[in-house]
């Protein structure tokens, strides 16, 4: 199968400026507001601030000396491979592979919908729809996400409860504390003066929970979440004495899709992305659950190869 055309500039009707940012590719409605509001945005040569001017087929649009022209909307689902990193650009000098390496050069700029680590994979949404981005990561939508982790040891079934319940974690580090960045040194008169102490710096820690927690077989687990903590998986195993071998993310919302091959992309069919537009994030044809934890049931839109 081909992959799919390059999306083309949209044939544009009038619409509102933060409307039409977003179908840029600039951001969600909200964000591209910010834009306006700090004077970054010109229309016909001149800088604007009023969030309700209308555009037109004729008028020009510029943002930080781009001129700027309305994308069709694209909708990808990646099977992110374990080393690729979530980010647009890396340190030239490291010269590690990023998702979007993975995609056609001659797209438009895309946005990943929420990130998975460099050591984890599975499935990744991509988009350059800034007002669905917002809705798949907001926390007041719940978006569930499913995982399948394995771990360095058998899980004890009595752990589940417990992850549901939620454990404290630092989210932005494996350890409790760290050291600071930087410790200042000042001279001293005497030169038997004891050298200053390190100190620990705390860093907050924030309560975590997962919705679902289902031991598979052996060391392997079924993890739902609505949260979306940086390493979240990660750092709450760990409290619980467990190192994570693998981790790989199965289902976004209502999106599964059992046959894309890591490294691997397809478009998301039109009903899905209704779905998502919806904010319909319960798969169908859900089976009661134990009360201490609810499993993830879906019969997901199944789809080979790269492209529908």
């Amino acid at each position: 199968m081909q992959p799919p055309r390059p999306p083309r500039g949209l044939a544009l009707s009038t619409m509102r400026l933060n409307r039409f940012l977003a179908a840029a590719g600039l951001g969600s409605r909200r964000s591209c507001e910010t834009l306006v509001t700090a004077g970054k945005v010109q229309v016909n040569g001149e800088v604007c601030v009023t969030l309700a001017t209308t555009i037109g087929p004729q008028d020009e649009v510029v943002v930080n000396g781009r001129k700027l022209r309305p994308q069709e909307r694209l909708y990808i689902l990646l099977n992110k491979p374990r080393g690729i990193l979530c980010t647009a650009f890396d340190d030239g000098e490291r010269g590690r592979r990023t998702v979007f390496d993975l995609l056609p050069r001659e797209w438009p700029r895309l946005f990943h919908v929420g990130r998975l680590d460099m050591d984890s994979e599975g499935l990744l949404l991509l988009t350059n729809d800034g007002d669905l981005s917002l809705r798949m990561t907001h926390p007041r939508y719940k978006i569930e996400k499913e995982y399948e982790v394995s771990l360095d040891r058998r899980f004890e079934p009595g752990d589940a409860l417990t992850l549901c319940r939620g454990v404290f974690i630092a989210p932005e580090d494996d350890a409790i504390y760290r050291l600071p960045a930087k410790v200042e040194l000042k001279a001293s008169a005497d030169p038997k003066a004891e050298a200053p102490t390190r100190r620990p710096t705390p860093v907050a820690r924030v309560r975590a929970k997962a919705e679902a927690v289902f031991p598979l077989d052996g060391n392997r687990v079924k993890v739902v979440l609505k949260q979306g903590m940086k390493r979240q998986i990660r750092l709450m195993f760990l409290q619980l004495g467990y190192k994570v071998r693998r981790l790989v993310r199965k289902r976004i919302g209502p999106l599964v899709d059992s046959h894309l091959r890591s490294g691997e992309w397809r478009q998301l069919t039109p009903s899905e992305v209704a779905i998502l537009s919806r904010r319909s994030d319960v798969p169908p044809n859900p089976a009661p659950a134990p009360a201490s934890a609810r499993p993830a049931r879906s019969r997901g839109p199944r789809g080979r190869g790269k492209t529908r």
